[in-house]
């Protein structure tokens, strides 16, 4: 079981889906392999066993593993910059598919009527991160899947997924002191009352088609003229903007006597013709002032880090998310798309807690340049350990740079 583990993640670290097939040869010819001496696998399997391992271990299986690398990023001080709003933490929380099929199915692929009526089924995960604005990596933390859940009926739902992932995790992080985000699906009143719960805050987009009262609440503070307005004037290059932020306190979530009382805030950027260029809208817990709302509005921007530096990222930089590696009848799939989420997870903890890995990374700062030579040196050459693997690709790049390991 070990050894499948290590080698279905020795494939997702190396970006290599090659990886196995070419150490067994190297193993043949000269004796010895990188599997082995990098990855810690003692008697490499096969595909198709590795499949047959793996497929009834659950994916919560893997989910430590992440939560101790986060942990330790934490308390090491290196999300000391990602520090936001009111000195929370951002987590941005957002649901994304890698995998669908009209033919290929398991047990905990949700399930899509089409208009042919075929049934398309899907693997759907939600697959929360770190952010911060101006901050260009996103950490992931244990994901959580959309799948049919015991003693229900009711398709399960990004929504559910998120309020499961919260009662699991949210106690967790409840001490890092946490702002949750999230798009106008998680601007809902149960899922606020969650998050409330956990003792975080919330900053979920609101958008006015989905929450009617909230904006008649916000017009008739218009009319009253009791909207706080901030207008600030920038300039990128040559180009100059305005951003006119406007914001009001307690404006119910819905139409009902227990409705969540929330704060709301709109950013409008215009150019210099007066067109405008960027619209958006927050609901928030954090209490708003002329001094806080640009920067809350710039945290609520950061939401779009869980797509293009997570999901983007893992999609289309090498890491084939989407790609059907092996789908298996039970949980193969979902174990599958973890032992990614942790590779990628490995390889930001390496690029700042890593002296060696930062080095080479510097000298080849295009992940693709990077792996590029990683897979090339791990099918030819033999390392004794990652330590050797590294020195060699620095002294190679850099030959007269001095050893800082």
């Amino acid at each position: 079981m070990e050894d499948a583990a290590l080698s279905a993640f020795a494939v997702f670290f190396s970006q290599s889906p090659s990886f196995l097939d070419s150490q067994v040869r190297m193993q043949k010819q000269l004796g010895r392999n990188n599997a082995s001496s990098l990855f810690g696998v003692h008697e490499i399997p096969c595909d198709n066993q590795i499949r047959n391992l793996l497929d009834p271990v659950p994916p919560e299986t893997v989910y430590p593993v992440m939560a101790e690398i986060g942990d330790a990023l934490y308390q090491q001080g290196y999300l000391a910059g990602f520090r936001s709003i009111n000195d929370t933490l951002l987590i941005a929380l957002d649901g994304t598919d890698f995998f669908s099929s009209e033919k290929i199915s398991c047990a905990c692929c949700s399930e899509t009527r089409l208009k042919n009526d075929r049934v398309l089924y899907r693997h759907i995960a939600v697959t929360p991160v770190l952010v911060a604005p101006g901050q260009a990596n996103a950490i992931p933390l244990p994901p959580e899947f959309v799948q049919p859940q015991d003693g229900q009926d009711k398709q399960d739902c990004e929504l559910a997924a998120s309020a499961r992932w919260l009662a699991r995790w949210g106690e967790h992080y409840r001490p890092w002191r946490i702002t949750y985000l999230g798009d106008d699906l998680y601007c809902h009143q149960s899922h606020c009352l969650r998050v409330r719960a956990q003792q975080a805050d919330f900053l979920f987009t609101c958008k006015p088609e989905s929450h009617a009262t909230l904006y008649e609440w916000v017009g008739d503070f218009e009319r009253n003229e009791q909207l706080g307005r901030v207008v600030q004037a920038r300039r990128v290059g040559k180009k100059h903007f305005t951003d006119t932020y406007r914001y009001v306190h307690q404006v119910p979530l819905r139409n009902t006597d227990d409705a969540v009382m929330a704060n709301w805030l709109e950013l409008v950027t215009t150019d210099a013709r007066g067109a405008i260029v960027f619209k958006n809208a927050w609901a928030t817990s954090h209490a708003i002032t002329d001094h806080n709302v640009a920067a809350l509005a710039s945290a609520g921007r950061a939401r779009w880090k869980i797509e293009n530096e997570n999901n983007n990222t893992l999609k289309t930089k090498g890491y084939h998310f989407d790609h059907n590696f092996g789908h298996g009848k039970q949980f193969l799939a979902n174990l599958f798309a973890t032992l990614i989420l942790l590779a990628f997870l490995v390889h930001t903890a390496l690029d700042w807690m890593d002296t060696r890995y930062a080095k080479v990374r510097s000298l080849l700062p295009s992940r693709r340049t990077f792996f590029e030579h990683l897979r090339a040196l791990l099918q030819y050459l033999p390392f004794d350990d990652w330590d050797h693997l590294m020195r060699f690709m620095q002294q190679r790049l850099a030959p007269n740079a001095p050893d800082t390991g």
